[in-house]
């Protein structure tokens, strides 16, 4: 398997959570039936996403975070099976879904999760920011190591026979007051950042889609290399 063989990357425009989540679950559930019958093909897919407002709670995350009702702020919520806590999706945001089966990169889950992050870190890098991983705290940081720390990308997954589900969320446009309605994955004392606060400007969200994707290739090849 070369690089453009890995996964296809599908852009999905805008997106309401529940029609999001519905494709995500088939594809996943058809890769785990086909890894089941032993059928031999590859469906990899890396979705890209801007939401309607949305809440999202992972499976052990805690309801007191949500600090305000999201129908009070025009969003909607849901909870999910993703690992992590309550996060907020939104225009302006790229939520990524890879769907991946990791058996064809010969990765296991911590090193897919590092490859989310490390894709972002090589994304922001190109507009001259230092992304940083936070021990226990998943995601892609910015002075993650002083009292400056905030969050600029979020992660939280769901896997399943080595199958992906779930993702990221990369702030690029994203309105961050919405964050304040809420304790941003179940950390209280650091901030939530996007690239257009970072750069002092609007960016434009096609050509940062096309970075992302393109920055995922490249991380993901360098795994089959090492495979």
């Amino acid at each position: 398997m070369n690089a453009s063989e890995m996964f296809r990357v599908e852009k999905c425009g805008r997106m309401a959570y529940a029609e999001a989540l519905a494709k995500q679950e088939e594809l996943f559930q058809t890769i785990l039936d086909h890894k089941k019958n032993k059928v031999e093909q590859n469906l990899n897919t890396l979705m890209l996403v801007e939401h309607n407002p949305v809440y999202t709670l992972g499976k052990s995350g805690d309801l007191a975070n949500l600090k305000r009702q999201p129908e009070e702020v025009g969003a909607e919520f849901f909870r999910t099976n993703r690992g992590g806590d309550i996060t907020y999706h939104g225009p302006g945001q790229i939520t990524g879904y890879p769907i991946f089966d990791l058996e064809l990169f010969g990765i296991g889950l911590a090193k897919y999760i590092w490859n989310v992050e490390e894709a972002i870190i090589r994304a922001i890098a190109d507009f001259g920011l230092t992304g940083t991983r936070i021990d226990d705290a998943s995601g892609v940081w910015l002075d993650g190591d002083n009292e400056r720390a905030r969050k600029i990308c979020a992660i939280g997954v769901k896997a399943s026979r080595y199958v992906t589900m779930h993702g990221f969320a990369f702030n690029v446009n994203t309105d961050l007051s919405y964050f304040k309605h809420i304790v941003p994955c179940g950390i209280d004392d650091k901030d939530v950042t996007s690239l257009a606060k970072e750069t002092g400007k609007p960016q434009n969200f096609e050509e940062i889609q096309n970075l992302v994707a393109s920055k995922f290739v490249e991380v993901f090849a360098e795994s089959l290399l090492t495979k």
